[in-house]
């Protein structure tokens, strides 16, 4: 094959520039080089105790895709986590909460969050980041308030459920499934999820065709506060006795897997489930790193590089592709006006 043919290049091309292609190839050849550099890392030890941290960076991933998809960036997310694993934590055995409806508080009470910061955003255009970050703060406070600055156990049901594993998946990796998948579903198959894509894309643009703007909007902040909750349920079954800053390495990983994921943080168009493949591939890039030896510094370092890397990626390979057309189309032209 001439890997200088325009098929060719314009393979590489969107490889190097589509989120979704971009993230399944590289995770594909991560999961192959990994027991090349660290033998035994894909053992079924080392898997079952990755993949439930990689279920719940997806589902947090996903809550922040659809805040990004509405150019903005959830600054909030250490909070809604926290908040969801106070609640389901401590109200039962704190307050004598029902542990049924104190999961399902873990999950409400994020979006209530969520909704609040779409309100802030909305009706009273402060900007994402400042609000996303100013929540941040007030949540952490309620959960030190929730909890009375102690952390709770999770209760031995939701501890087990979280442990468990049906056919032998993790629990966890099944809700995430579900999650992204029903959230990917609406976002790229259902009505709604193209009137937020529009909305996403220009705002004005989608008001004049009849899109209630701030409706949609609220929906995505709603939603990814639900997501981040679902998130801190679970992480704080599986580890037992969550501590009160639970959620606090979790919003560069989010980040990171929304971009890896090809959502452009300027909003628009976005895949949830290219994001939740992008976390599984961070996932599996920590692991790797840690069976290395390396050190939560250095793999802190090395997500950040990856993520500039992409960003780079993403504007210097659509440069050069467009320069290097500019002059093949120069040349021909030259060549055309050559006399024989």
């Amino acid at each position: 094959m001439d890997i200088t043919s325009p098929s060719v290049r314009d393979l590489g091309r969107r490889l190097l520039t589509a989120g979704p292609a971009t993230i399944v190839v590289a995770t594909v050849l991560l999961f192959v080089v990994s027991p090349v550099v660290a033998p035994g890392s894909l053992g079924s030890a080392p898997l079952l105790s990755m993949l439930p941290f990689a279920a719940v960076l997806a589902i947090a991933a996903a809550g922040q895709t659809l805040v990004v998809q509405q150019r903005g960036l959830d600054l909030s997310v250490p909070g809604m986590i926290a908040l969801g694993a106070v609640l389901c934590t401590a109200l039962p055995q704190q307050h004598g909460w029902p542990l049924a409806l104190a999961v399902l508080a873990g999950a409400l009470g994020p979006a209530v969050a969520g909704l609040a910061t779409g309100v802030l955003v909305t009706r009273f255009a402060v900007i994402p980041l400042i609000a996303t970050l100013g929540l941040n703060a007030v949540l952490l406070g309620v959960v030190f308030a929730v909890a009375d600055g102690t952390p709770a156990g999770a209760a031995p049901a939701l501890n087990q459920f979280a442990l468990d594993r049906t056919l032998g998946v993790p629990n966890t990796v099944l809700v995430a499934v579900l999650v992204v998948g029903v959230v990917g579903l609406v976002i790229g198959r259902s009505t709604s999820g193209r009137r937020l894509t529009a909305v996403g894309v220009s705002p004005r643009a989608a008001e004049v065709i009849g899109v209630r703007v701030e409706r949609y909007q609220l929906l995505a902040y709603a939603s990814a506060g639900a997501c981040y909750g679902v998130a801190g349920v679970l992480l704080a079954g599986y580890t037992k006795t969550p501590p009160l800053f639970l959620g606090d390495s979790y919003l560069l990983p989010t980040v990171a897997a929304v971009v890896l994921g090809g959502t452009a943080l300027t909003g628009g168009v976005a895949s949830v489930v290219a994001s939740g493949i992008a976390a599984l591939f961070l996932t599996q890039l920590g692991q790797l790193l840690r069976a290395v030896g390396w050190s939560d510094s250095r793999q802190l370092i090395a997500q950040a590089t990856v993520l500039l890397l992409v960003v780079l990626g993403r504007v210097v390979v659509p440069m050069a592709v467009a320069a290097w057309r500019r002059r093949t189309a120069g040349s021909a032209e030259q060549a055309v006006g050559l006399p024989a």
